[in-house]
This record gives structure tokens, sequence and C-alpha cells, in this order.
């Protein structure tokens, strides 16, 4: 009775959450008399709904439209400006190109392009699944990415099976006939057995269980990594990248100061981080599951010749690029120019062709995303057909595929956060918080750089980044208003520490779709995430204090946070 009463209480979890979690958390409101003490026991409620998803993470999100009128924060036409910016429609137009990537199949006609190109020994194929996956991170979906990559891997870590079968004397009578994998295996026999009778050498083939159990591991592994990694370094690669840069432009647009991220300060802050990151998981990945000496082993001939035809058939199948995948590698490659060029960093840029902060960076990403719903896939086609014949128009995207693929929650997750960041200006809470963390005002910037990010890095294990973010970013920024420091000197590390998250499947989206194919375990995870969880913030710290100073000029506090924080 017990037990299904306890197993009831599981079902419904989410239900008592949503009512029970708002009633407990109410003497907040009560302990201290003003708005402060509200706009906390709300933001109280939103924590904990996003870190037990009791509701959508975009539906919590909308919970400030509602609860600031109600307790008397804001009204609700004040706080529902919030929710749409300058930052969150940079986000759009890059879903939008992501989108477009993925509809005509650029991202794997790339991916495969490269694999085709590092070869098939086992170090080299995986930095060969990790470079097009990292790169693709930068621009589309981390997830979508890791979907994208497994089945690829998989097809190659099938055939290395299907050798290894033929070794152990797999036959058609012991195989399962309904069985599509199974059959494969029959397949590749055959053609292994006519292969023989052509003088190869069947000892070429043996390929070890284990050895290729640990292969299967490190594949999946190193796309998931990969994918988390890649978003760390474009503005728009990942949702955590994209709230800093909406919370960070809310305090100094607060203050009349100039916000120095734009895409291009970022992807030079970023791309090295990330490059970094992305070679040191390779290498522990290597050492870890297949062992130094296998950089220097080299496998049978025939064993790589296998994977390569395997990788030139799925090449081949997607034949030659069209006129519509070059027109939206185009698009791609505008977009990028003109979010590199329009701010070169204080020597000019086609911002200034206009006048002083009327262009941003979503200005070009929305033009060229419009552009994707009315710029013709069939143009050769038109101007062959001429007006003479019957012509058939068909755009790079429409809008109903836009609508029914991309996760438009995300924006209102943004959203949420720019309200929460509001209400806590509009009520004095942002203030009240930097008051209690002077405590840290004793310690060295990046000592507490390296507490802040191990936090965040371990809180991101077990709950969304983005919500992660959305939560702790307004509060690290006013610990640097506090301590006098740029507020990006303490907002930059631990934005990426909140894309360090290896250790466990809920971690990430990647990590759950490589978990779900079964060659994983959760202690494999654990293993090989705690040192890439570990090493990898120090490092973010140092080129904080390097790298990040250089572009950003962290050591600087700006005069009008200073005169602002005498004033109060």
């Amino acid at each position: 009775m017990v037990k299904q009463t306890l197993k009831n209480i599981w079902v419904l979890r989410q239900l008592l959450v949503v009512v029970l979690a708002p009633f407990f958390l109410l003497p907040i409101v009560f302990a201290v008399e003003g708005k402060e003490s509200k706009c906390a026991y709300i933001i109280f409620v939103m924590a904990i709904f996003w870190i037990t998803e009791a509701l959508p993470i975009a539906v919590t999100a909308l919970l400030p439209v509602v609860l600031f009128p109600v307790v008397g924060i804001m009204n609700a036409k004040d706080i529902s400006t919030a929710y749409v910016n300058d930052t969150s429609m940079l986000f759009v137009g890059g879903l939008i190109l992501a989108h477009a990537i993925e509809h005509w199949n650029i991202h794997k006609l790339f991916a495969l392009r490269v694999l085709l190109w590092f070869g098939s020994e086992p170090h080299w194929l995986m930095l060969g699944m990790m470079i097009p996956t990292w790169f693709l991170s930068m621009w589309m979906s981390n997830t979508a990415t890791a979907v994208m990559m497994l089945p690829i891997a998989n097809a190659v870590l099938l055939q290395l099976q299907n050798i290894h079968s033929i070794d152990q004397g797999t036959h058609e009578e012991d195989v399962d006939q309904s069985d599509p994998d199974s059959k494969s295996v029959v397949i590749a026999s055959e053609q292994a057995s006519n292969e023989s009778d052509n003088g190869l050498d069947q000892e070429a083939y043996m390929y070890d269980d284990e050895q290729h159990l640990n292969l299967c591991k490190a594949l999946s592994m190193s796309i998931c990594y990969a994918a988390n990694i890649g978003g760390i370094a474009t503005l728009t690669g990942t949702g955590v990248n994209v709230i800093m840069k909406g919370q960070s432009d809310l305090i100094f647009q607060k203050y009349d100061v100039d916000n120095p991220i734009t895409f291009a300060t970022w992807m030079q802050f970023g791309v090295p981080i990330a490059t970094i990151l992305l070679f040191m998981a390779w290498t522990w990945l290597v050492i870890y599951f297949l062992g130094l000496s296998s950089i220097c082993r080299r496998q049978p001939r025939e064993i790589s010749n296998r994977i390569r035809k395997v990788l030139r058939r799925e090449y081949e199948e997607l034949g030659s690029i069209t006129f519509a995948q070059g027109a939206v590698i185009g698009h791609f490659i505008t977009m990028s120019t003109l979010w590199i060029t329009r701010d070169l960093g204080g020597v000019g840029g086609w911002k200034d062709l206009f006048p002083e902060k009327t262009v941003s960076d979503s200005t070009s990403c929305i033009l060229v995303s419009c552009s994707l719903f009315f710029f013709p896939a069939n143009l050769p086609e038109i101007l062959r057909c001429g007006m003479g014949g019957t012509l058939k128009y068909q755009p790079l995207l429409s809008w109903k595929s836009a609508e029914r693929n991309i996760s438009w929650g995300i924006i209102w997750l943004f959203g949420g956060g720019f309200a929460l960041a509001k209400g806590s200006q509009e009520t004095g809470l942002s203030d009240w918080i930097g008051e209690q963390l002077s405590v840290f005002s004793g310690l060295e910037i990046w000592v507490l750089n390296l507490i802040l990010c191990y936090i965040v890095a371990a809180f991101t294990e077990v709950t969304s980044n983005s919500a992660t973010a959305t939560l702790i970013l307004p509060i690290v920024i006013q610990l640097g208003l506090k301590l006098e420091v740029n507020p990006l000197y303490v907002t930059l590390p631990v934005t990426i520490a909140a894309s360090i998250s290896f250790m466990l499947p809920v971690a990430t989206p990647p990590n759950a779709v490589v978990f779900s194919y079964g060659y994983i375990t959760v202690i494999d995870m654990i293993k090989t995430g705690l040192p890439m969880n570990i090493v990898p913030i120090p490092i973010v710290v140092l080129l904080t204090e390097f790298l990040g100073n250089s572009i950003f000029d962290l050591k600087t506090f700006p005069t009008e946070f200073r005169n602002a924080t005498i004033s109060v």
C-alpha cells in the first residue's frame, strides 16, 4: 500500500511542485517588507519550477507577466516589453539560418566531407567526428548537431562490428533474419568471404570486442563533448551566451555605457577557448578509451578501406551541391561577414555608415534570415523557363517549415530572464543582493572566478544550462558592480562554465542523446566527465585574465559605474 502511494506521488510530482512550492515559499514575502521580498519570492518560485521542470521551462519564463502585476511590482504592459529585445531578435535570426542549413542537408554534407579528409584510424576518426560537430554547433542547435552526427558514427561502428562478426564465424543461419542490422552482418560476411577467396588475409579483420566497445564509447562521447564545446565559440552558439549578452546589455544600458560584447569580439574570446577545450577533450578521450599507443598503432588496411567506403557512400548519396544549398551557404557567409565586420574593435566597420547606435548584430541577422523566405531555391530553373513556360517558385525556406521545426520556446526563456532582471532593478532587489555579496570583497578576482565557475559547472549538471544562467548571471553582474570591477570580468568565465557540463546524461541534451544510444553508461560519463569539469575551469579563468582583458579591457571599471556606485 505504501509502495503504491509513493508511486502515485511520483506520478503527480509535477502537479504537487506547482501547487505546493508557492505555498511553502510564502514566508519570504513576509520576512521583509517592501517589493524586494515579493520579487525574491517570484524568483525562488521560478527557480524551483526550472530546477524540477514541473512546468516546461519556457512556460515558467512567462510567469512574470502574471505574477509581477498581481503582487504590485510592475504593470503587465511594462513587464511584457522585456520579452523581446535586440538580443532575442539576434537569436531568432540565428535559429532561422540554422534551420535552413538543416533543411538542405548542408550540415551532413560538411560533416562527411571532413570525415573523408581525416581518414579512418580510430584517433583520427574521433577528431574527424569532433571537428564538424564542434563547428556546426557554433551555428546550429547543439542537440540537432549531435542527433545528426550520431547516425554517421553508428554506421561506421556497425561496419567494424560486422567485420568482427565475420571473424567470429557469423553465418546466415545464426542470424535473426527479421533484424535489419543482422541482415547487414550477413551481407558483410558474404562480401568478406568473396574477398578472402581473392587472397586477402582473413587475420586482418580481427577486431577485439573490448577494443570495439571502447571505440563505440569514445566516438559517442567525442560527439557530445564537441557539441557542448562548440556552442561556446559564437554569441548565438548556445542559449547561455545569448542570455549573458542580454543581461549585460541591460546593465550597460542602465548606466549609458557601450557594451563591448559584439558577435565579432565574442568570437575573438570564445573561439580560442573552444579550440583549446576541443583538443583537450580529444586528447583525454583518446588516452582514456584507446590508450596513447593507439596513436602509433595502425589498423589493418581492409578495415580502413571498409570505413572509407561507408563514408564515401553516405557522401555520394547526398549528391553534388545544388543551387539551393549554395544559396544557403552564401547566406551563411554573408551573415557571418556582416556580424564580424559591423564593429572591428575601434578601427571602423559598416555600422559607421549609419547614425550612432542605430544598427546592431540583429539588424544584419534579421535581414539575411528574411531573405531566406523569398530567395528562389530554383532560380536557375526560373531563368531557363523565362516567361514562356509554366513557372514554379520555391523559396529557400517556407514559414510553415520554420514554425514546425524551430524551438521558439527558447525565446520566451530569454524573455523570462530579462523580465526577472528588470523586476529586480525596479524593486531594488539587485542593489540588496549587491550589498549581501560584499563578503567576497576580500578575495582576488581570479580566485572568486574559480569559485563561481565551479559552482555553476556543478549546478548545470542537474539543471538546464539556460535556466542556470538566467538565475545566476544577474547576481554575478551585481557582484561585479559591488566589488567595483568590470561586470564582464566575473560574467564571462561564469558564462563559459555554464557550458562545461560533461558528467551526467541530464546535464545537456547532447549528453542525453548520446546516452540513449546505449554504448555508454552513467559511470562512463562520470569517470570521463569529472576531469573535463575540473581541468578546463582554471584554463577559462586564466584566458579571461589575459585574452579577455586584451579584448574587453576587463580591468577597467567604467567611470559611469563608479559614479552610480558612489551615489547609491
